[in-house]
């Protein structure tokens, strides 16, 4: 057991050394991507193929570029990168493993931007929806980066960090090959204000408190930072400039801000769509996060009319780029979709529960919310649309929290249908869930789309998501620098466990 320890510490002990040596700006690469690990004890049950060569013959492959899907296409892997693209006919290396994958889709690894490792336990739910408090939030150390995995998400920004320890540790363990998981953008600790209704954040007292909380953690080795809803206009503008400094980016979950003074502040990125921009809500005052969090704004705000194109237009001058989390708003709209069945399997009893209270919440609203909530939800389609088409970066994820009708990896792959849904084509869909995430990242040059010579993080799913989205769901095979994993094996290893672990 020595040695794989050996290697976390001298993974660890790298990163944090170069992140405490960067007063200036440094590159993502090494950190996220850093040198595969041979997969390590713990991490071969799930090992389906790990050799030199590997061959898929017979395949669609939709590249991630957005363009048209490639019919009976041949993949050569080499090591962990992608050594050939082309017709069936083109010849093998003599020692590869053949995989014969007719009827089958390969698709770049997911490039998950906004997928936590940790659950929002609510104590002593009941089926009114009353809970007790205070919301709890445990880590899911060992079943969410399985989950990312099997579903074929590999790589993630955590986008917000609860027990930022455990995540960088996580972190470390993955990339030493100790234990399976995505490549990892670890997220610092929520940059949070006064007033908010997590116990275990840490409240900001004031931009200089902003400034100290970013220095610190990203000599802790965190890649990325967040800004949370009672962040005040100065304390995000100290954060900006502190992570900007450092070579890092910085998104927000806001609400005391608006999206236009957080552009105006420098902010690279903003999650949740446009669900959670309040500059429009009635009775709005600087810093302060209204009780309406943004939804009258976005009920005001037709995606064709005079404040979307003015606030659109700002964004993209301001190179602020936006990250759609459409399932964890999916469950606020009565009659959605449920969970599929191998979801709901990896959910705990109590986990179960909770999911199923609040769905039947939902389903059950006075006909007059049902009404605001689906208008919402299409404004917000219609707003990500047009984002896309005047020129914005839009980017994927599902936000994992909360009731346990978003799912780690399940819910990676539902953004993708619901981007469908949107208005997008399959492979445009595809590509916003993973060119887009690397571009954002700066990584674009090694992962994000099929191609020689980038990383071989691949999907392999039974049928064809280019013709039928739900296809998207059948993942067999996912390959994570150049290592194919079972799907099935992972998902069967965390059956009931998340919400517990």
């Amino acid at each position: 057991m020595r040695a794989p320890y050996a290697l976390i510490i001298a993974a660890l002990f790298a990163l944090q050394s170069g992140a405490a040596a960067a007063a200036g700006p440094i590159s993502l690469e090494s950190a996220v991507l850093p040198r595969p690990a041979a997969p390590g004890a713990a991490v071969q049950p799930y090992v389906r193929v790990a050799t030199r060569h590997v061959v898929l013959t017979h395949v669609h492959i939709i590249d991630g570029t957005g363009g048209a899907e490639l019919s009976d296409q041949t993949l050569v892997i080499e090591g962990d990168r992608v050594l050939s693209v082309g017709s069936a006919s083109q010849s093998s290396p003599a020692d590869a493993k053949v995989l014969d994958l007719t009827g089958h889709t390969v698709l770049p690894g997911l490039v998950g931007m906004h997928d936590h490792l940790y659950y929002i336990a609510r104590p002593n739910l009941d089926a009114s929806g009353a809970s007790e408090p205070p919301l709890v939030v445990p880590q899911m150390t060992f079943s969410a980066p399985r989950l990312y995995l099997a579903n074929g998400v590999t790589t993630i920004r955590t986008t917000g960090s609860v027990e930022p320890y455990a995540d960088l540790n996580i972190k470390h363990s993955i990339d030493a090959g100790v234990l399976p998981g995505p490549h990892v953008d670890v997220t610092g600790p929520y940059l949070e204000g006064p007033n908010s209704p997590f116990i275990q954040m840490h409240q900001l007292k004031d931009a200089e408190d902003a400034r100290k909380t970013v220095a610190f953690w990203a000599e802790q080795g965190a890649t990325s930072f967040k800004a949370y809803m009672n962040i005040t206009r100065a304390e995000l503008k100290a954060a900006v400039d502190e992570a900007h400094r450092r070579g890092f980016k910085i998104t927000g979950h806001l609400c005391a801000v608006t999206y236009p003074e957080a552009a105006a502040l420098g902010i690279d990125d903003l999650e949740h769509g446009f669900f959670v921009n309040t500059q429009l809500d009635p009775g709005k005052t600087p810093d302060i996060c209204p009780e309406s969090t943004g939804t009258p704004t976005l009920m005001a705000m037709d995606p064709n009319g005079n404040d979307a194109a003015a606030l659109i237009r700002m964004l993209i001058d301001h190179h602020v780029a936006i990250t759609s989390t459409l399932p964890v708003f999916e469950q606020r709209v009565p009659g959605h979709a449920p969970l599929w069945p191998r979801a709901l399997d990896s959910l705990t009893p109590e986990a179960r529960d909770a999911y199923l209270y609040l769905r039947n919440l939902t389903n059950t609203l006075p006909p007059e919310q049902a009404r605001d909530r689906l208008t919402a939800f299409r404004h917000d389609l219609g707003l990500e649309r047009r984002f896309v088409a005047e020129g914005g970066l839009l980017l994927a994820g599902p936000d994992p929290t909360g009731n346990g009708g978003v799912i780690p990896g399940f819910g990676d792959l539902r953004e993708v249908e619901l981007l469908v849904e949107a208005g997008f084509t399959p492979p445009e869909a595809i590509k916003i869930a993973t060119l887009n995430g690397a571009s954002y990242l700066g990584l674009a040059g090694r992962i994000g789309t099929i191609a020689p010579g980038k990383d071989a993080d691949l999907i392999v799913v039974r049928g064809d998501p280019g013709q039928k989205i739900s296809d998207i769901e059948n993942v067999e095979i996912v390959f994570k620098d150049g290592v194919g994993y079972d799907s099935s094996s992972l998902l069967n290893s965390v059956r009931g466990r998340y919400g517990e672990y």
